[in-house]
């Protein structure tokens, strides 16, 4: 697509979790396109290094990091790694999720759990790691792909809606605290509506794809918000598809 934000991250190195397919993957292409040293960190190994390898044909910097989000000792040796090599993260993007539709009185306690684990708990746990790092920094910007869900819920969202509600609420709060600890660091909620992913299409293989945006509309909101000069930050963005009905 021909929309996306001017932005050069030359020199700047970005991770992105749940980066190996679907939004993620777009995300990653659109970073890594703009220059930054891009670092998959994701369960599909696999996956991630296929990405990865087509960067690379391309001549972009990627790697890949194979990491479940939800173990918070893998997410802190991740970062003592990166120390250990002098390489700093300049962009954080906290982009994996799942979800499990399913009427709460049919949810079992491990459902929830996964959900809550990885939409919710393993964000903070990269953020917990991040953001300290970035104020000794003095600088850096964080991104958190949100949803409508943490807007407005529907039937067979429980916790999806709480995961992606209580990262909202946890977003906000660090903005707030990153006014009042470092001007260098942004931090941005990106609220997305349906996108023709395989998040949505291997849940709802009937789905409309009509009424689904692309993925790459998404990832283009991601480099606005880094596009924004020191001095201003965007600390929420919407994007839906025209015919969303989970918005407002």
């Amino acid at each position: 697509m021909s929309g996306t934000a001017a932005v050069d991250l030359r020199g700047r190195h970005a991770l992105v979790t749940g980066g190996a397919r679907g939004l993620g993957a777009s995300i990653t292409r659109r970073l890594a396109r703009a220059g930054a040293a891009v670092t998959v960190a994701d369960v599909r190994r696999g996956l991630a290094e296929k990405l990865c390898a087509g960067l690379t044909e391309e001549g972009h910097e990627a790697g890949v990091a194979e990491l479940d989000i939800r173990d918070p000792a893998a997410v802190a040796a991740l970062f003592l790694e990166r120390d250990e090599r002098g390489q700093p993260l300049d962009v954080l993007v906290n982009n994996a999720a799942v979800d499990v539709s399913k009427p709460i009185e049919h949810l079992t306690s491990e459902e929830v759990t996964r959900v809550i684990t990885t939409n919710l708990l393993g964000p903070m746990y990269l953020c917990l790691e991040v953001y300290r790092r970035m104020v000794a920094d003095g600088g850096g910007h964080i991104v958190n792909i949100l949803s409508t869900a943490s807007n407005r819920t529907w039937t067979e969202a429980g916790p999806y809606s709480a995961g992606k509600s209580g990262l909202r609420a946890f977003t906000h709060t660090l903005f707030k605290e990153a006014q009042r600890d470092c001007p260098g660091i942004g931090v941005t909620g990106i609220m997305a509506g349906g996108m023709e992913t395989p998040f949505v299409l291997d849940r709802f293989p009937d789905a409309d794809t009509s009424k689904l945006q692309s993925p790459d509309i998404v990832a283009d909101t991601v480099l606005y918000a880094l596009s924004v000069p020191v001095g201003s930050v965007v600390p929420e963005l919407v994007v839906v598809p025209r015919s969303e009905s989970s918005w407002p």
